[in-house]
């Protein structure tokens, strides 16, 4: 996993190389075939204290919004199997791996909004 923020560059401006995604599909579609407006992990997954929200949208994009600054970081992104690849706008990649509604990126623990995983971690 990439030492990046979530799909964009870390809070201090500090970027990492990575490397950029090749799908050979359109963004609209997961590795599998599925589509991603019917893919399971199309929804907001966000951080326990809710700082870092991140919207993965069904037309193969997302937009991440950090405390009081909507859209931070916006871009595509491709799922095969639990993982994902990123590829911001201004052209930084990233990577993480789900865990049920779970989502290992960047450093960072995202849930999937309102689960019971989500209550767990924002109880703690």
């Amino acid at each position: 996993m990439l030492a990046a923020a979530a799909c964009g560059q870390p809070d201090n401006g500090e970027s990492s190389p990575g490397h950029r995604p090749t799908p050979s599909q359109s963004a609209e579609h997961s590795e599998n075939g599925t589509t991603m407006a019917s893919h399971p992990y199309v929804g907001m997954w966000v951080t326990a204290d809710n700082h870092i929200r991140q919207e993965l949208l069904p037309d193969g994009r997302y937009d991440e919004a950090r405390g009081e600054r909507g859209s931070a970081y916006t871009g595509r992104y491709w799922v095969k199997g639990d993982r994902i690849e990123y590829l911001d706008d201004t052209g930084f990649t990233a990577d993480g791996e789900f865990e049920g509604d779970v989502l290992h990126h960047g450093g960072y623990v995202f849930y999937r909004e309102g689960s019971p995983a989500h209550r767990r971690a924002a109880r703690s």
